[in-house]
């Protein structure tokens, strides 16, 4: 476990978090079914209060490196508290309930700006 030096606590706190989910659909997931969620997870910024900003894209490297996934989706947080109230929003918690039976498998990781 990497510490935080004594200070730097309460920092973290109230830093922008970066939230980057990366997704792997069923590969029967219909294009329609894509499409909803392409809309559904932006439109969670409108539901949620402290969601600054959601980017989204397909991925187009040409390394071929993405094991299978397709879609990145970049959640900007204003803080830890705004994550805390993402995670089980009700919004937020609708939007899984669609996604889930799509995926294939889903990749996350967070970090502060």
């Amino acid at each position: 476990m990497i510490s935080v030096p004594q200070g730097q606590e309460e920092e973290s706190k109230s830093a922008h978090i970066r939230h980057i989910v990366c997704l792997k659909f069923k590969p029967e997931t219909i294009s329609e079914s894509i499409l909803e969620v392409e809309k559904k997870f932006p439109a969670l910024k409108q539901s949620v209060p402290g969601i600054i900003s959601i980017e989204w894209g397909l991925n187009n490297s040409p390394e071929e490196l993405n094991k299978g996934f397709t879609h990145c989706f970049i959640v900007t947080f204003a803080n830890e508290l705004a994550r805390s109230t993402y995670l089980p929003h009700p919004a937020h918690q609708a939007f899984v309930e669609i996604l889930k039976p799509l995926l294939d498998d889903v990749f996350v990781i967070d970090y502060n700006l």
